[in-house]
């Protein structure tokens, strides 16, 4: 198209149409990976790599995980088989909501890092199937007050994609979970559990460390251990900072 001198007439396209029609071109920002993402929520995974997100060097669980990303999906597994990691922010977040889509394999332990140090001493939230997912528990760090999310069987959608939603407020942490819509549990700790107070951290997503495993123990208690191939999965992850 030109104008009467002949020259080019561009097109303008207002800037609230990236919203409204979701073009990633124009917008820099992929509707698949903000689709799912409750609203006031930052996504802080972008679904192409692993800008803003950094493998622990310190931690016990190991340092060298299997970490890809392919169509929008965070995929972590063990590498060399036995070890694990943890894959961190290199932001660190106070007061917070975290909002990720989960879908963990069988047989295979791990979990949601909360005000992370790096190496890896938090408030987690358990990712293990079979085993306590949802769980609270402490990594490296002996917590106050763990919660058990005792009725995940309701909601829980097994081998498919599960919505957490965590928030994390206060300098002493009062926590509470919901899967799928569904409160879990809601609690506050005694005291600040953190060697010397600490009131901020890194989001975490852990690969646990583990021993062999055998496929005739699956009978028993093998919620510690890691299936050869298995894998953590996440997509969709988000934030909201909370003043």
């Amino acid at each position: 198209m030109t104008n009467q001198k002949g020259k080019p007439k561009f097109l303008l396209i207002p800037l609230t149409l990236c919203s409204l029609l979701g073009l990633s071109l124009i917008c820099g920002v992929s509707f698949a990976q903000t689709g799912n993402i409750p609203e006031g929520f930052r996504p802080i995974f972008n679904g192409k790599n692993l800008r803003g997100w950094h493998i622990s060097r310190t931690t016990h669980q190991g340092t060298t995980p299997d970490i890809s990303v392919e169509e929008g999906v965070l995929t972590l597994k063990q590498h060399p088989y036995g070890q694990g990691g943890v894959l961190l922010t290199d932001k660190l977040y106070k007061n917070f909501e975290l909002y990720v889509e989960v879908k963990v394999d069988s047989f295979c332990n791990g979990g949601i890092f909360l005000r992370s140090t790096e190496s890896g001493q938090a408030y987690q939230v358990e990712l293990a199937e079979p085993g306590g997912t949802g769980n609270l528990l402490g990594e490296r760090l002996p917590i106050s007050q763990s919660a058990e999310a005792t009725d995940i069987e309701k909601v829980w959608k097994p081998n498919d994609w599960n919505a957490f939603r965590i928030r994390m407020v206060g300098d002493i942490p009062h926590l509470t979970l919901w899967v799928n819509g569904e409160k879990m549990w809601e609690v506050t700790q005694p005291v600040n559990d953190f060697t010397a107070g600490a009131t901020a951290g890194m989001i975490g997503l852990q690969v646990h460390w583990s021993a062999t495993y055998s496929a005739a123990a699956e009978a028993f208690d093998m919620s510690g251990s890691w299936r050869p191939g298995a894998a953590h999965r996440f997509r969709h992850i988000a934030i909201k900072e909370i003043k």
